[in-house]
């Protein structure tokens, strides 16, 4: 099945069907309590309770507010999380996977709070969820995650039947969760936090953060934000410290959104389990009617080259599966996945004691952003939070499990073995709509060529950590395997860690073959 040959470009349904925040950019010098580095659901969120608790914040945000991994996201608000509690009961114990179970689900129940309190209108109903198995050789996983859930009180059932249009050999099932707008829920938090001595500010990009009691926030373009307290909400901290990019690792993974008829929409949200799984809900749209949105087809930032292809398969899963022949919507997303499945929250380093962090979300970042924001509002406050330690930042990191080996080795790899690539290729061999690793006087530079001819040359190192970025051809990006730091095809920061875009390549370079 083809893809709309309306569409030019990829875009969210979320920041389609939301009108442009337009916030002013930083332009002074500025005295807060607490300044926020990122503008999307934890950040706002954070901003929001700490507004209300009576500090004056500042929220710097490098582009718009939830335009960046929050206003791309599936927006399930659940505490089910594909499989995960009966490993949880094997590594950390009852006691701690309660607590997992349990800040999850209050999570849920503070985000329902505000929707109602604050009457904020973002489609926010509730809902069932699933996970499920369609071959038998995954029923005994469920059956356990659904047994280790509800021994930790968890609303938990083990069903055979669900309401999708297809069979399943069994499913774990959640009651009263939820699905929103996130863009509609975060831009009416932020309005509440602008004004009255706070502010949110966009198209201002923070370089470092500096000292302790006060922090100083360095912003690129010159100016200061001085704050007693700094939250750094960028998906993956910005500030290298913690060294967080090595205790976790990048994930992208592909959404449609394609219009359905209401009556064949299936109650509730789903996540299918086994190597190709893919995630499923319905949205509403204002003008009208339901757009059913699949995602899948997940991988490791920078090691897919056929990333492409990866949309027209969800089409064809959505025609095979709901009957659908037209794709009106198609983005993408990345998350950043912690080794020891937990996210990471609380003081930057055991150093600082005024530099915080929310990090590592794994992939279910809409009741993690907000059990963020109430665990680093709490410290900040001074008040306690049952849930501080489970998540603490600073807690050993998972340097010797499985996957982390394997990813820092993979880091290693890339690091050293993707120098070789485009080695003996020059910019007269990349065609157009075509970016390609090329090599102009032993200097590595990534080379695209637009619809028009012309040439786009960036130098191919990345900024953070001298990795060489990939050609994502889907997205139109260079994007870094190491680390998740992605850039446009004129060097522009699309996703952190990375601080300064790809460097322009000098015309005299440029030139030569």
């Amino acid at each position: 099945m083809a893809l709309s040959a309306s569409l030019k470009t990829h875009r969210s349904f979320w920041i389609a069907s939301t009108l442009q925040s337009c916030y002013p950019a930083l332009v002074k010098d500025l005295h807060v309590d607490v300044a926020i580095i990122g503008g999307g659901l934890a950040g706002i969120t954070a901003a929001m309770l700490l507004k209300k608790a009576g500090k004056r914040v500042a929220v710097l945000e490098a582009g718009r507010v939830a335009e960046g991994v929050s206003g791309h996201t599936t927006a399930k608000v659940t505490s089910l999380h594909h499989l995960i509690y009966a490993s949880l009961l094997k590594d950390i114990g009852e006691d701690k996977a309660r607590l997992y179970g349990e800040s999850n689900q209050v999570a849920i129940e503070k985000m329902a709070a505000l929707v109602r309190d604050e009457q904020i209108d973002c489609d926010f109903t509730r809902e069932d969820a699933y996970t499920f198995a369609e071959a038998s050789k995954h029923v005994d996983e469920i059956v356990a995650e659904a047994e280790a859930a509800k021994q930790l009180s968890l609303p938990a059932s083990f069903v055979t039947e669900t309401p999708l249009p297809f069979p399943v050999q069994g499913a774990v099932k959640f009651s009263n969760q939820a699905q929103f707008h996130p863009r509609k829920y975060i831009l009416c938090l932020a309005d509440k936090v602008h004004g009255d001595g706070s502010d949110i500010f966009e198209n201002t990009r923070v370089k470092t953060v500096e000292g302790e009691s006060p922090c100083q926030v360095q912003t690129e373009n010159g100016y200061t934000v001085t704050a007693q307290d700094v939250i750094v909400t960028t998906h993956l901290p910005i500030l290298d410290q913690g060294l967080f990019f090595a205790k976790t690792y990048p994930k992208r993974s592909y959404l449609i959104g394609a219009r359905i008829d209401s009556a064949k929409v299936p109650d509730g949200m789903f996540i299918g389990m086994g190597e190709n799984y893919h995630s499923i809900r319905a949205a509403s749209m204002d003008e009208g009617g339901s757009l059913l949105l699949i995602g899948g087809e997940g991988h490791k930032v920078g090691e897919a080259s056929d990333t492409e292809e990866r949309y027209q398969r969800l089409a064809t899963y959505a025609r095979e599966r709901f009957g659908i022949e037209t794709v009106d919507f198609y983005w993408s997303s990345q998350d950043t996945v912690s080794f020891d499945k937990l996210p990471y929250i609380g003081r930057l380093t055991p150093m600082h004691q005024h530099t915080y962090v929310a990090t590592g979300f794994s992939l279910w970042g809409m009741s993690k952003s907000t059990l963020s924001a109430m665990i680093l509002s709490d410290l900040i406050l001074g008040q306690s939070n049952s849930w501080a330690n489970l998540y603490d930042a600073t807690r050993p990191t998972p340097f010797v499990t499985q996957d982390s080996i394997k990813n820092n080795l993979d880091v290693g790899v890339h690091w050293v073995g993707d120098r070789f690539k485009g080695l003996f290729d020059g910019p007269e061999k990349v065609r157009q709509g075509e970016g390609r690793l090329v090599t102009i006087s032993g200097k590595k530079i990534a080379a695209y060529r637009d619809e028009s001819g012309e040439l786009h040359q960036v130098s191919a190192v990345c900024p953070h950590l001298g990795c060489i970025v990939d050609w994502n051809a889907a997205e139109k990006s260079w994007d870094c395997p190491c680390h998740g730091s992605r850039f446009s095809t004129e060097g522009d920061i699309l996703h952190e860690p990375a601080v300064h875009g790809l460097a322009l390549v000098p015309d005299e370079v440029a030139s030569q073959k």
